[in-house]
C-alpha cells in the first residue's frame, strides 16, 4: 500500500512540473500573464494556457495561414498522421488558398469531421471576435457541454519578425472539468506547439521560397 501511494505522489508530483512547463510553453512571463483578445468572454475560474512562438516573417506574412485553419480547409498545420490516424481527416495546407481568405465573426472553424465518434455535428467552434491582421478569438458553440475560448494572436516586432501566440481558456464550472483539464493538458500542449511550429515552417519556408526567387534579367530584345 505505501508504495502504491510513493508511486501515486511520484507522478502527480511529475505531472505537476511538467504542467509548469507545458502550461505556458515558450512564452515570456508577461505573455503568459498579459491579457488576450478573447480573455474578457470566460468569467473566472477558468484554466488558462499560453504558447508563442518567434516567425522570421511578418505579421501580415502569416495572417493569411491563421485565417484558412479548419479540419475543412487548411487543417491546423500540425501532426496529420497522427491526426488522420484518429479519423480526423485533416489535410494540412502547404501553401495560402485564395479561396479560404474570409472569415468573420459569427462563421465557424470546423475541428472534427460530422460523425466522428458519433457526433452528429463534429466539432466546431464559432469566431467570437476578430481584428484583421492581428487577432481571432474562437469559442465553442452553445451547445457543447463547456466553455472553451482559443485565441490567436500575432505581434509585429520591427521588419521581417513577429510572434505568434496561442491561448487556450477553459470555464470551470464543475470540479471534474479540472481533472479532465489536467490530464488532457499533456496533449492539448502538444497539439498546440505542433500547429505553432507547423504554421512557423510553412511562413518561413514561403518566405524563403520568395527570397531565393531568381530576379528576371533585362528583355533581350528590349533596351537594357
Amino acid at each position: 500500500m505505501a508504495h502504491k501511494t510513493v508511486k501515486a505522489l511520484a507522478a502527480g508530483a511529475l505531472l505537476y512540473a511538467a504542467r509548469r512547463y507545458f502550461r505556458d510553453w515558450g512564452t515570456t512571463k508577461a505573455e503568459s500573464g498579459g491579457a488576450m483578445p478573447g480573455d474578457e468572454l470566460l468569467a473566472a475560474p477558468v484554466l488558462q494556457a499560453t504558447e508563442a512562438v518567434w516567425i522570421n516573417a511578418s505579421a501580415e506574412q502569416v495572417w493569411p495561414w491563421l485565417v484558412q485553419m479548419g479540419q475543412d480547409r487548411g487543417g491546423l498545420y500540425s501532426f496529420e498522421k497522427l491526426e488522420n490516424a484518429m479519423g480526423l481527416r485533416y489535410h494540412n495546407a502547404d501553401r495560402i488558398h485564395p479561396e479560404w481568405q474570409h472569415i468573420a465573426v459569427g462563421d465557424v472553424v470546423r475541428l472534427v469531421p460530422r460523425g466522428w465518434l458519433g457526433l452528429a455535428d463534429g466539432l466546431e467552434l464559432s469566431v467570437a471576435d476578430m481584428t484583421d491582421g492581428q487577432s481571432i478569438v474562437l469559442r465553442a458553440q452553445p451547445r457543447l457541454p463547456w466553455d472553451v475560448v482559443w485565441s490567436f494572436r500575432v505581434i509585429p516586432y520591427g521588419d521581417g519578425r513577429c510572434r505568434l501566440l496561442i491561448r487556450s481558456r477553459l470555464a470551470l464550472r464543475h470540479p471534474a472539468e479540472v481533472v479532465v483539464a489536467e490530464l488532457i493538458g499533456p496533449a492539448r500542449a502538444f497539439i498546440t506547439r505542433g500547429m505553432l511550429l507547423g504554421i512557423k515552417r510553412r511562413v518561413e519556408g514561403q518566405v524563403q521560397r520568395v527570397v531565393s526567387a531568381p530576379v528576371a534579367g533585362p528583355d533581350r530584345h528590349g533596351v537594357g
